[in-house]
């Protein structure tokens, strides 16, 4: 049985995300990159070709189908090569909104999915907070019930889509501390109390807007309750792994750009009267480095097809696959700029430009640190 199990439909779907990508964000990359944002445009371009409900069920606009469509839509959007726009699509259809397709009442579906799939409401997922990180049984954000509404008051941080966004799906206390105290509810961004703070400037995915986000006594209706009350925390662990596999896919893909260009380089690049893809010590660096790239991307697939299965090893793989990517990027990203000589440091090189922070894929949707802990906990002392 081949694997990946594709398919003719991948294989069509493909080419529909590859040319979209060299249609609509290739020629425009760099230009985003430098005004630190693109087009919302964009999100109606991508809803209107599906991209922006993959895994979602057709009675809400989506396709039906699983990760391994997932994958190809980052694989293939990847190549565009705009990390940024890429991440916020993926906010858009897979990171803020599959808890609203997972646990959210129908009217909430139809309010804020169906136009989300559609690309005409901005979508952000609201948890981080200052000084809380990854502990998400920790945040503070408070949500206190007052008749028919919730008043909130708290600030999130690192949060993408944050400036552009219609609404937040938002992380908060509702009850007691610790987890059993998290909820989540639907923020409108129009809602009197919230603000946009800073708008924070990052050294990676330039395009892709991240904000401080603050929250003064908005009211907004109980019924913008995602699932139970004080079952969110348990509902955003069940889909972080959806994350971190969305993570997994977008750092293979961008080390893959990444390598791609540097070989050709070094197949063109003369150095002391000799090609660099000639010498030794170069070629062997790029061997191993295709050899960790591919096993990398073996150890996603692997994962995409746990998840797929729904089989529950598939939590220990996809942090494994998360935690491999986002360390092998912070080895791949300095050798490939290191080939470039003084080159790797002029922005008008592509290399050049996506190799800075390098530390950002191991620490999204979940630390390095927290994946090891995941995979020692689910791991160590049992039989495999």
């Amino acid at each position: 049985m081949p694997f990946p199990p594709f398919t003719e439909d991948h294989a069509l779907f493909r080419d529909s995300v590859r040319a979209f990508a060299e249609r609509e964000i290739a020629p425009h990359g760099e230009t985003w990159d430098r005004e630190q944002s693109f087009p919302r445009e964009l999100f109606r371009k991508a809803g209107t070709h599906g991209f922006l409900g993959v895994r979602f069920e057709p009675a809400y606009g989506g396709s039906g189908l699983d990760y391994w469509y997932t994958g190809i839509l980052i694989e293939e959007l990847m190549r565009g090569r705009n990390v940024g726009v890429v991440v916020s699509l993926m906010v858009q259809c897979e990171i803020a909104t599959s808890i609203i397709h997972a646990y959210g009442s129908e009217g909430l579906k139809r309010d804020w999915l169906v136009p989300a799939i559609k690309g005409g409401r901005i979508a952000a997922l609201g948890i981080t907070e200052p000084g809380a990180g990854s502990n998400v049984g920790g945040l503070r954000t408070t949500a206190r019930r007052d008749g028919d509404d919730y008043v909130i008051n708290g600030s999130k941080i690192f949060i993408t889509n944050g400036t552009i966004a219609d609404f937040v799906t938002l992380a908060v206390r509702t009850g007691e501390a610790g987890p059993h105290g998290v909820s989540v509810v639907i923020v409108p961004t129009d809602t009197p109390g919230f603000t946009v703070g800073r708008k924070l400037r990052k050294v990676m995915a330039h395009s892709s807007d991240t904000a401080e986000l603050f929250f003064e006594d908005c009211r907004v209706p109980v019924r913008n309750l995602v699932g139970e009350e004080g079952h969110g925390f348990y509902n955003i662990m069940k889909l972080f792994q959806g994350e971190r596999l969305v993570l997994s896919y977008i750092t293979n893909s961008w080390m893959r750009e990444i390598l791609d260009e540097t070989l050709q380089y070094a197949g063109e690049r003369e150095v002391f009267g000799s090609l660099l893809a000639g010498m030794a010590v170069w070629r062997h660096r790029f061997a191993d480095l295709m050899t960790q790239l591919e096993a990398s991307r073996t150890l996603t697939w692997y994962a995409t097809e746990l998840m797929c299965a729904g089989d529950p090893q598939a939590e220990v793989y996809v942090s494994m696959a998360k935690l491999f990517a986002g360390e092998l990027f912070k080895r791949l990203a300095p050798e490939c700029d290191q080939a470039f000589g003084g080159y790797g440091c002029m922005e008008e090189y592509f290399v050049a430009r996506a190799t800075g922070g390098i530390s950002g894929f191991a620490i999204g949707a979940g630390t390095s640190e927290v994946m090891r802990e995941i995979i020692a906990r689910r791991g160590i002392g049992k039989a495999r």
